[in-house]
């Protein structure tokens, strides 16, 4: 039978059967599949060595007979190439089914196992958050452009470092998944990274400092940020402060090396002034972490951060000062360490306070001196928290003296 508009009208399913395929003379394979719930589906059956295999091309009803016949002709020319449209459509499922969520959730897991702690939650953030419109769609779907205007959206929105470290997790993925077998590209390849800034040299003024102390608040962004002007930490070392962490009775901290930059366990100096910030936090059943919610730790920087920069704005136009250059808040852990400088606090106190391993404790002194300079540090973080106090109250600073044994 020849495939008509009128011959396949006429077809109807044999009494007594449930279902029936009528094949078209004229084109081998091609057939209409009729059911007993009267759908009429197009099909192309085709042989592949000894197995039959079949495409289906779909309803009769949304699909006229001459584009059925076309989509058949051109499986045709595929099956006399070699080739397996059931198969590459079976495939094609599959792929579809690897969203980029799903396959995030394995690299996530691969992660974990070979990464600090660190490191893992930072790659958590960029990817789980920032490439969130990415989630639903099939990972190989995705292609330079749509990399290119998402990098280009968290530029505008967080600056281009964050872009440029998101642009940098999001092809160590792509990488991976490459090397499972789950895509055969990646679209981070060629794509434009974000300018990349110069490397930051600001320090905060006095001036600067106290703006931003009185411009805070209450709440624990304002408790972090207070935090991090009075110990010098980097913000998540604060952010993720655990109670477990806090010997208050010795009046340090204690962080694990998987907490900290370059690994090494750091014990910080905390002053009275820090010290009463942390015991004013409220403590909560079953969590360990002081700021934050649920079981996270802090993590509302950008608009936080924002916030406190148009109070900053507010206060000094009603003061009629000058609009506050741009800041992040790493320049503080810069200024904390530019100051004790000024303050007469040695360099390898400094370093030991921001625990660096560069300068006094570089190479054979690396090794063999292991002090922590815990008498030096402790007095260098109260000589700070006093003239923190000063700058902030507007009076006279109290003079502290270092052990003479500090060398």
């Amino acid at each position: 039978m020849k495939f008509t508009a009128k011959t396949v009208a006429a077809l109807k399913l044999p009494a007594g059967r449930s279902e029936t395929i009528y094949f078209d003379d004229t084109l081998p394979g091609f057939g209409l599949r009729l059911r007993s719930g009267g759908a009429r589906t197009w099909i192309y059956q085709y042989k592949l060595g000894d197995k039959h295999r079949r495409v289906t091309l779909g309803s009769a009803a949304a699909l006229d007979l001459s584009k059925a016949r076309d989509q058949t002709v051109k499986l045709y020319a595929q099956v006399k190439l070699g080739q397996d449209p059931a198969g590459q459509k079976q495939e094609g499922r599959v792929r579809a089914l690897q969203t980029f969520e799903a396959v995030l959730d394995g690299f996530l897991r691969a992660q974990r196992r070979r990464l600090k702690q660190r490191s893992c939650a930072e790659c958590e953030r960029y990817l789980l958050r920032y490439f969130k419109p990415f989630h639903g769609l099939p990972i190989g779907s995705i292609n330079r452009q749509a990399v290119s205007t998402r990098i280009r959206t968290i530029t505008a929105d967080n600056g281009p470092v964050a872009a440029d470290r998101a642009r940098s997790w999001l092809s160590s993925f792509y990488s991976w998944a490459m090397r499972e077998g789950l895509t055969e590209t990646n679209p981070v390849i060629g794509s434009n990274r974000p300018s990349e800034p110069k490397p930051r040299n600001r320090v905060l003024s006095d001036d600067e400092l106290a703006d931003i102390w009185h411009a805070l608040g209450a709440g624990h962004f304002a408790n972090i940020v207070h935090l991090l002007i009075l110990t010098g930490l980097r913000r998540n070392e604060v952010g993720d402060l655990g109670w477990s962490e806090i010997d208050a009775a010795n009046a340090v901290l204690r962080l694990p090396g998987d907490r900290v930059k370059n690994g090494i366990p750091h014990t910080v100096q905390l002053s009275d002034a820090a010290l009463g910030i942390i015991a004013a936090q409220p403590k909560r059943l079953h969590r360990d972490l002081v700021f934050g919610a649920a079981q996270r730790g802090f993590n509302g920087w950008g608009h936080c951060k924002r916030r406190l920069d148009e109070r900053i704005a507010d206060a000094r136009k009603a003061s009629k000062a000058k609009p506050m250059p741009p800041w992040v808040l790493h320049d503080i852990r810069r200024t904390v360490a530019t100051r004790l400088g000024d303050l007469g606090v040695q360099p390898h106190v400094v370093e030991a306070v921001l625990n660096h391993q560069s300068g006094a404790k570089r190479g054979v002194a690396g090794v063999y001196n292991k002090s922590p300079y815990e008498r030096d540090t402790k007095t260098a973080m109260g000589l700070w928290a006093d003239h923190v106090r000063s700058i902030v109250e507007k009076s006279e600073r109290k003079v502290l003296k270092f052990p003479k044994n500090q060398g």
